[in-house]
């Protein structure tokens, strides 16, 4: 599996700290324990790039990562993060709500569903919340290689079920393993899609 071009950049520890950048961002988010850090190392082909961890949110900051010297990817906090002190997790959901509604140059969010599941309340209100403020976003269901072939099947079917009264067109799917590699190529090739139909961003 070739490795990107990638390069740590930042960890912001608010919103106010965010690079200045006019690269496009893509932004990968899920709730705790998705499986959000093993997909973004499989992603950029190497096991660097993001720390995993068997604690749930471990993830506290926007990190932020040159890929190719064309695109940022950025690993936002998960939004189920619930440890530690309630104005502590308040902040967290400010931060992210913050970068995903007033980022200029975020291209896409990345929206990690563990697939073993049924639809989860926590996912369905935070797309319902997407959908609300027209942020662009895809639906990543992860740990694909856990589930067998119709349950996975009939869990997406749900989920879309769950969210078609709220869009006009569902969002685009794609499924993946950090075990296995599938899905990589899929999401690289809707990434370069996505950055050959962008315009320039204005300052």
């Amino acid at each position: 599996m070739k490795a990107l071009s990638c390069k740590f950049q930042t960890s912001a520890p608010s919103l106010e700290s965010c690079p200045v950048s006019d690269w496009p961002e893509f932004a990968f988010i899920g709730r705790s324990n998705v499986g959000k850090s093993s997909l973004l190392n499989v992603l950029a082909g190497t096991k660097e790039l993001a720390k995993v961890s068997a604690t749930p949110g471990h993830t506290k900051l926007i990190n932020f990562f040159s890929m190719g010297d064309a695109w940022s990817l950025v690993d936002l906090p998960g939004y189920g993060y619930a440890k530690g002190a309630r104005s502590e997790a308040d902040n967290f959901q400010r931060m992210i709500a913050g970068y995903l509604t007033g980022r200029k140059n975020l291209a896409r969010v990345f929206v990690l569903i563990d697939s073993r599941h049924s639809p989860q309340a926590i996912d369905l209100e935070f797309v319902q919340w997407l959908l609300e403020e027209s942020v662009p976003f895809a639906l990543v269901f992860s740990k694909t290689d856990l589930v067998k072939a119709g349950l996975l099947g009939k869990n997406i079917e749900l989920f879309q079920s769950k969210i078609a009264a709220w869009c006009g067109e569902l969002p685009r799917v794609f499924t993946t393993s950090a075990k296995t590699g599938n899905g990589r190529r899929e999401l690289l090739d809707a990434i370069a899609e996505t950055l050959r139909g962008l315009s320039p961003v204005s300052e």
